[in-house]
């Protein structure tokens, strides 16, 4: 990761190619960007290892615990005559506890399974071209007045390609401006801030939504009143889906009314390679096309087995919600693109073989080693939360100040927002991130009222929107390399400038259609509304 001190990436650089961007002495002074940004870093640098810092934090729990546990306190639910003690971990019974669970506390997380099941289908489809494939397809027929608002909605479905989207997306939203005759810079900025700012919108389902939901159920449950919610893969659902048209919508405003006017008339160098060709080859047709007539069929078996009155899909009773599609939709999306890599790798024959489907399969589950042992130390973190009661104790007392502070209702949820968004500032990892304030506001929440569906839904939002302007995202140096290809002398902060036209649109827009979800109740999810049942 460049340092900001480095010339080569500090300061804010003209947006004319190969124009650089010094001051009349010779000397560079760093403006108050760069300022802001450096102490960012340094703060962020400051930060432990995501694994060490839950190593800590496990460490602390422990303590804080035992000496909880010494003092005799107690914590009763709000609304329930059930008292809990807390239990110390450095107690006899603690260690017992430790020893008998360590194990399960991480072979039971509930994350770790769904995300590597998602991970080894969606990464079969992307090494087999098909994702990629899928988005030539459609930036390259979009009209020219259109495409900023194609690579702006398609940017907000990308989550579901993890974070291959910010490597890909950008790049290939460049050389389609560029081909059209636009900036190809506003294709790459607005690509990547439209990934990044959005990225927990969309129609599509991915192992985002797997890990949030896991982290979500695990935290909602130190909370007797977790027993009558069924917390699945798809209580953002509604809520992202119309959120990423909303999105989608705005970024290309912003890409085509903001960042690209301000970019001033491109002039590519004399040695810049000519406009690649984006037209699909008659293979590549013909494995989407058979792509989408096996997902078709696939996805009419499914609502066969779902929809009709009597079938085995349904849930108790006959409901729709709660019903197994839903509990068990990691299954089912997991065929979904398993069959679509399978499908269009054997047509297009970048797969020729079940050698090539493990090789694929397993090349995905390889570049999650970090996240396993990341979730095996967030796994017992959790569990001692929970065990430990220290968790409802913290819940109780949060919501117990949001109130006497006067933050309940929408306001409480604002304020949450904002907090992530503070905090995503030097924890870019989402994971990370919502194992550490998840065990906290989700029982919260609750006991202010408002489901786990909300909690997660607000923490997408504040998680998103910030994570595109922060040095601690090692994408953004990633994107000004990719940057200077076309903008030589670019810099740091001429970067972080162009990126921070979406944040504040992004926070506020997606704020606001929270909001409408909240003032008229809808639901945010399949069973997943805004209050908690009997409120």
């Amino acid at each position: 990761m460049p340092s900001l001190a480095d010339p080569a990436t500090q300061g804010g650089g003209s947006p004319d190619r190969g124009t650089p961007d010094h001051d009349p002495s010779g000397s560079e002074r760093p403006g108050r960007l760069d300022r802001v940004l450096s102490v960012i870093e340094r703060a962020g640098n400051a930060l432990p290892n995501p694994i060490a810092l839950f190593a800590s934090l496990f460490a602390v729990l422990a303590a804080v615990s035992t000496a909880l546990a010494l003092a005799g306190v107690t914590v009763t639910v709000p609304g329930t005559d059930d008292t809990k003690a807390i239990n110390g971990l450095f107690s006899g019974a603690g260690l017992r506890w430790l020893l008998e669970n360590l194990i399960p506390n991480f072979a039971t997380f509930p994350p770790i399974a769904a995300v590597l099941v998602m991970i080894m289908a969606v990464g079969l489809a992307e090494k087999a071209g098909l994702l990629e494939t899928l988005m030539r397809a459609t930036l390259a027929r979009a009209p020219r007045s259109v495409l900023p608002y194609a690579v702006a909605l398609i940017a907000c479905q990308a989550h579901m390609m993890s974070d291959v989207a910010s490597i890909v997306l950008p790049p290939l939203a460049a050389m389609v401006f560029k081909s059209a005759g636009r900036h190809p810079v506003a294709g790459l900025i607005g690509g990547f801030a439209c990934v990044g700012a959005g990225y927990a919108a969309g129609f599509t389902i991915g192992s985002l939504d797997a890990l949030y939901v896991g982290i979500t159920q695990q935290a909602a449950s130190v909370l007797p009143a977790a027993d009558g919610l069924d917390i699945h893969l798809l209580i953002n659902y509604f809520f992202t889906a119309s959120s990423s048209i909303v999105l989608g919508m705005l970024g290309g405003f912003l890409i085509s009314r903001v960042l690209e006017p301000r970019l001033g008339t491109y002039r590519p160098a004399d040695d810049e390679p000519e406009n690649e060709d984006l037209t699909l080859t008659p293979a590549q047709r013909r494995g989407l096309l058979r792509t989408g007539l096996v997902l078709a069929l696939y996805a009419a078996a499914v609502l066969v087995l779902w929809l009709p009155s009597g079938a085995p899909l349904r849930g108790e009773g006959g409901a729709f919600v709660p019903s197994p599609v839903l509990s068990g939709i990691v299954p089912v999306l997991f065929g979904a693109f398993l069959l679509s890599g399978l499908v269009y790798g054997y047509t297009v024959k970048s797969l020729s073989g079940t050698e090539d489907v493990v090789a694929a399969m397993s090349a995905s589950v390889r570049n999650m080693a970090g996240y396993v042992v990341l979730m095996f130390v967030a796994a017992q973190v959790i569990a001692v939360f929970n065990w430990s009661n220290v968790g409802v104790l913290l819940a109780v007392k949060a919501a117990a100040l949001l109130n006497s502070i006067g933050l309940t209702g929408f306001w409480a949820v604002v304020a949450f927002v904002l907090l992530v968004a503070c905090l995503n500032l030097f924890i870019v990892s989402g994971s990370a991130l919502w194992s550490l304030v998840g065990p906290v506001f989700v029982p919260a929440f609750m006991l202010l009222g408002m489901t786990p569906a909300l909690s997660q839904a607000a923490f997408r939002i504040g998680d998103s929107a910030t994570g595109i302007i922060t040095p601690m995202n090692p994408y953004v140096f990633l994107l000004l390399a990719m940057l200077r290809r076309y903008e030589p002398d670019a810099r740091l902060g001429t970067l972080i400038s162009r990126l921070a036209v979406f944040v504040v649109p992004f926070l506020v827009v997606w704020l606001a259609i929270l909001g409408i979800f909240y003032g008229f109740g809808l639901p945010l999810g399949p069973g997943a509304g805004i209050e908690m049942p009997g409120r």
